[in-house]
């Protein structure tokens, strides 16, 4: 496939955006907002084709749907981006030599953003958002599954861009077939990186494939611990709302680990799961604590596969631990480096595991739900890294930008 067009267009865009005033790019979001509330009736209706060709059943229904809510938390997250201070232009820091030459040390946008996404239309409007925020061009290739919902929702931002200024090419969508994300991979010198959102298989693919520098956004496999001395009440109000919350994003639990102390409190601990319909694989001890309490259809003996896995649905593993050290063994070993907690009224458990564990989001006696850039206070976010460098966990305005280092100097040269 050939892109060569677009990856120009969208080269050419971002050296353009790096010298867009900031109180543009503002007024800009602001814009798209109202516009995106003035045509939700278009965009559920090009959202309601993508939607009857998914099964309600299939985990990807619920991220691809949109609502008027959701479209008015979109139009929300785009002010809450329009209010934040801009990154770029910011001096990290700053030193003068002893031979007088002063450094400072700059963030500047990264330049060419590509994203590549399954089934996630608010991706289209929270990467435009940030990237354009940051100064970044952004490449946009969703999957095929959205495709009529992605199409509609740069519709409607194009005439957007177009009021203020903006190259059209700023914000690019690419077509939704899947050699584009090979073309895109392959992109050596039109792509500053490339960030994947989606499944464990995307993500992978693109890990093994990419020729150009790739931001890893993993799979979420997330597990709660209740310790021995954890609060029973807040325990299940904790479990409840990260497994029910909304079962097919990413920070949604999929593991609860019990101290075996406990065990004769879990069908207690489980009852709101229970009136949820969840459905329970429970190792041996859990499971004979559970039987003749929690639903016969909804409880079922876990098997070696339940552990390590991202259900993305109404279940959940359940595993007895002996210890904390045996949790965090468990955990090293299954998870996946998202978000991970534990619930205890024990200090020195709980720094024991917000150290030790080895996760881009540690929680004590809160619920991995919060694992959001929104609600971290980013205003949105283009993933969740689940690598260690450059970026780690929800990613906003900071971490689509880089540095740069600028030098004055007087006529110095250097004679060493």
């Amino acid at each position: 496939m050939d892109l060569q067009p677009q990856l120009e267009a969208c080269r050419q865009a971002s050296r353009t955006l790096a010298t867009v005033p900031a109180a543009t790019i503002a007024a800009l979001l602001r814009d798209l907002a109202a516009t995106l509330e003035a045509t939700t009736d278009f965009l559920l209706a090009e959202n309601a084709r993508d939607l009857a060709r998914l099964p309600e059943t299939d985990p990807r229904h619920d991220r691809l749907r949109l609502t008027p809510t959701r479209l008015a938390g979109i139009a929300a997250d785009l002010r809450t981006v329009a209010a934040l201070p801009t990154p770029t232009g910011e001096i990290i820091s700053q030193k003068e030599l002893l031979n007088g030459l002063r450094l400072s040390k700059v963030r500047v946008p990264l330049g060419v953003v590509g994203i590549i996404y399954e089934a996630r239309p608010n991706v289209t409007i929270d990467s435009l958002a940030l990237c354009l925020k940051t100064g970044n061009a952004c490449l946009l290739k969703g999957s095929s599954d959205a495709a009529h919902s992605n199409a509609a929702l740069l519709a409607v931002a194009a005439p957007v861009l177009a009021r203020h200024g903006l190259p059209p090419a700023a914000a690019t969508l690419l077509p939704a077939e899947r050699a584009t994300t090979e073309a895109l991979l392959r992109a050596v010198g039109y792509i500053d990186v490339v960030i994947p959102r989606g499944s464990q298989g995307l993500i992978n693919y693109v890990r093994e494939n990419a020729r150009v520098p790739v931001i890893e956004t993993g799979a979420g496999v997330v597990h709660t611990y209740f310790d021995a001395s954890g609060d029973l009440a807040s325990g299940a109000a904790i479990i409840a709302n990260a497994k029910t919350r909304r079962v097919s994003v990413c920070n949604a639990l999929d593991c609860l680990l019990l101290h075996e102390s406990r065990l004769a409190e879990l069908p207690a601990l489980l009852a709101p799961l229970a009136a949820a319909g969840v459905q329970l694989f429970a190792d041996i001890p859990a499971h004979a604590a559970l039987a003749g309490h929690y639903p016969p259809p909804l409880l079922a003996h876990a098997t070696p596969a339940h552990f390590g896995t991202e259900f993305l649905a109404l279940r959940l593993a359940v595993k007895t631990v002996a210890s904390l050290p045996e949790a965090l063994d468990h955990i090293a070993q299954f998870g996946s480096k998202h978000s991970e907690a534990i619930i205890s009224a024990d200090a020195a458990s709980i720094e024991t595991f917000l150290n030790a564990v080895d996760a881009a989001a540690v929680y004590a006696n809160a619920s991995t739900a919060f694992t959001d850039g929104a609600q971290f206070g980013l205003g949105a976010e283009i993933g969740i890294s689940t690598q260690k460098l450059h970026a780690r966990g929800p990613m906003g305005l900071e971490e689509l930008t880089t540095y740069k280092w600028l030098v004055r100097g007087t006529g110095q040269v250097r004679n060493s």
